[in-house]
């Protein structure tokens, strides 16, 4: 893609087609109904764009960097350096049953060469009435305070037998990714929630979420939701708007991503559709009423990506290091 622009936007994904579609029957048992196609590479992708509707996936959308990782959030420190967190933490299995599950942590100088830095055990501090440890740690994400020097880091876990049952957004601080606050809750909506993503506007943090209710006796509820606040670390006030009673999507969706909209003023939002393998963008213009942009490109089989803003040089010696036939 030529690149005559003096930024470019990156969106970094991993690639799945769900092997089968999780329902609740009406007497609350779990039911999985099989998929087509299942696939799965749980690693690093990378495509790039000048209008965020249309994407190029380099190196032939395959991996840019061979370490598994799924949900990986990327995001540009106030030092230049380069941060990757992401689903998929693994390390000594003593240390996963000890400490629970783990995030990946990552770093890099140029997007090309990356450097595992080490497994975050988040939950480490925290169990249950039961002193159990969370199940999982999902999609994790952070935001720098530029006042504080602090990096607010969330994800979303639960106790229970399944990621998806009775899920909570925790956070934790740190200003060195070397020593890390005891989690705690960030956002316990009433219903199960997963996959955050914060954008900060006018004094605002809008907290973008999944809800995760579905079943004959909730009805289908696996969308995108919006929640408000004017501290990061909440209380959050969920917006309830008129599709499914806030949903910003009217099906089912997840991994949101958000970005100020390169053609026009407002934002778009990036999320995909899991149960259908396909990714869409919506475009608002006051971050609480989407609408579903139709002309959109997206690489084949992405999954859960975050957006980043890089510069034009960035962008070239991506496509230098990964270059497509395509």
């Amino acid at each position: 893609m030529p690149i005559e622009r003096d930024s470019v936007w990156m969106l970094t994904y991993f690639r799945q087609r769900y092997p089968t579609r999780i329902e609740i029957n009406a007497k609350g048992e779990t039911v999985e109904v099989p998929l087509p196609n299942p696939m799965l590479v749980a690693k690093l992708h990378v495509a790039l764009s000048t209008d965020g509707r249309h994407w190029a996936a380099l190196n032939d959308n395959k991996p840019t960097w061979d370490l598994f990782m799924r949900d990986q959030y990327i995001h540009r420190g106030e030092d230049g350096l380069w941060r990757l967190i992401a689903t998929g933490g693994g390390g000594a299995i003593e240390d996963r049953k000890k400490l629970g599950p783990s995030a990946t942590y990552a770093t890099s100088k140029d997007l090309v060469n990356w450097k595992f830095d080490k497994y975050i055990h988040l939950m480490k501090d925290v169990k249950d009435e039961k002193g159990e440890l969370v199940k999982n740690i999902w999609a994790p994400e952070f935001y720098f305070n530029a006042e504080t020097k602090e990096y607010t880091i969330f994800w979303s876990s639960s106790f229970k037998d399944a990621g998806w049952k009775e899920s909570r957004l925790w956070y934790c601080k740190t200003t060195d990714w070397k020593t890390f606050s005891t989690a705690k809750v960030l956002f316990a909506p009433p219903y199960s929630v997963i996959d955050g993503t914060i954008t900060k506007h006018k004094g605002v943090y809008y907290l973008f979420h999944k809800e995760e209710e579905f079943g004959e006796q909730t009805g289908e509820r696996r969308g995108i939701r919006i929640a408000t606040s004017k501290n990061i670390e909440g209380p959050y006030d969920i917006h309830h708007g008129p599709l499914n009673d806030g949903q910003v999507v009217p099906t089912i969706t997840e991994g949101p991503s958000v970005m100020k909209d390169p053609v026009k003023s407002g934002w778009l939002l990036l999320y995909d559709y899991p149960m259908v393998d396909q990714y869409g963008v919506s475009s608002s213009t006051d971050l609480f009423n989407w609408k579903v942009e139709k002309e959109v490109a997206m690489p084949e089989d992405a999954r859960h990506g975050s957006v980043s803003l890089i510069s034009a040089h960035e962008a070239k010696t991506l496509l230098k290091a990964f270059p497509s036939k395509k």
